[in-house]
C-alpha cells in the first residue's frame, strides 16, 4: 500500500475536511477512498465528516460519547452538513449534526464532547485484557487488501492479523470473532476524532460465517481515552444474529495496552 504524505496532510484529514457556508451549515465532500465491500463509503468515515463539523461549534475538546442513525447509504460527492448546539454545560457539550446528499438525509447523530486530559488522581479498574496479538512485523498482510478492486478503505487502512481469516478463503463455518492490528496507511496517528471512525473500520465479524453484505442501523461509540501514537490493538465481535439483523462490538486498545473507544451497531444483514 502507499503512502500519502502530501503537503495538504493525511488522506483521513483531507477526505473529512468541511467548509463553513453560515452558522450551522457546513459543505463537505466525500470521496471515493473510503468505500467497502457495498461499494458505498464506510459509514465510520461519513461520521467523521459529520462530526468534524459539529466539534467546531462545540467548545469541549474530545468526543465521548457518538450515536449515529445511517438512514441512507452515501455515494462520493458533495454533502451539506447541519449543525445544533444542544446544550453547553461545565464539564459536557452536546450537539446533533445531520449530513445531506441531494436533500436527503444520510446520517443522523449527537455527540456529547468532553475533556480527556489524562488525570492522573482519577481511579482506574479494568476487568479486561486488550487482543493478546503477536508484534505487529510477525502478523500477516491479508494480500486480498492490497490494491483491492473497489474497496477504497483497503488502500486507506491497514490491518495486521495473527493468521489468515477464514473468509477470505470461502470458509463459512468460523466463529465471528477476530482480533487484529490496524493504523491509516498514511502514518497519520489515531486521536479522539478519528476513533469514533476506526471503530467502524474493521471487516465485519458476520463475515466469518458467509455473511457479506450488511449494512449499519445505529452505532454508538465511547471514547475512553486519547490513544498514544502507534498501531492500535483491534478486538470484534458478534454473538447474536437473529430477525435479518445482528449486533457488532468493536474495542480498540492503544499500542500501551489502554482502551480507547469501544462501538456497538446493529446492523442488517442483506
Amino acid at each position: 500500500m502507499s503512502l500519502d504524505h502530501t503537503a495538504e496532510g493525511f488522506r483521513f484529514d483531507r477526505d473529512t475536511r468541511v467548509e463553513k457556508r453560515a452558522d450551522g451549515e457546513f459543505a463537505a465532500t466525500l470521496t471515493d477512498a473510503w468505500t467497502t465491500f457495498t461499494s458505498h463509503p464506510n459509514g465510520g468515515y461519513v461520521l467523521g465528516a459529520a462530526l468534524n463539523a459539529l466539534r467546531q461549534s462545540l467548545s469541549q475538546p474530545d468526543p465521548l460519547a457518538v450515536s449515529a442513525f445511517f438512514l441512507r447509504p452515501a455515494a462520493a460527492g458533495q454533502g451539506l452538513v447541519r449543525t445544533e448546539v444542544v446544550r453547553e454545560g461545565r464539564r459536557t457539550a452536546t450537539g446533533q449534526v445531520v449530513l445531506e446528499q441531494d436533500g436527503k438525509e444520510i446520517v443522523r447523530a449527537i455527540a456529547t464532547y468532553g475533556d480527556l486530559t489524562p488525570d492522573p488522581s482519577a481511579r482506574v479498574l479494568t476487568l479486561d485484557e486488550p487482543p493478546n496479538l503477536p508484534p505487529v512485523q510477525d502478523c500477516a498482510v491479508p494480500p486480498e487488501f492490497d490494491h483491492a478492486e473497489g474497496v477504497g478503505i483497503a488502500g486507506s487502512v491497514e490491518y495486521r492479523y495473527p493468521e489468515r481469516p477464514g473468509w477470505m478463503d470461502g470458509r463459512k463455518d468460523g466463529r465471528p470473532y477476530a482480533e487484529f492490528w490496524m493504523r491509516f496507511a498514511d502514518g497519520r496517528e489515531p486521536d479522539t476524532h478519528s476513533l469514533v471512525s476506526m471503530v467502524d473500520f474493521a471487516p465485519p465479524a458476520v463475515l466469518e460465517i458467509g455473511e457479506f453484505t450488511t449494512i449499519t442501523v445505529e452505532l454508538s461509540v465511547h471514547v475512553r481515552a486519547r490513544p498514544a501514537p502507534g498501531w492500535v490493538a483491534c478486538r470484534v465481535f458478534t454473538k447474536h444474529v437473529q430477525g435479518g439483523l445482528h449486533e457488532e462490538d468493536m474495542e480498540i486498545w492503544d499500542s500501551t495496552g489502554t482502551l480507547v473507544a469501544q462501538c456497538r451497531q446493529l446492523a442488517m444483514l442483506l
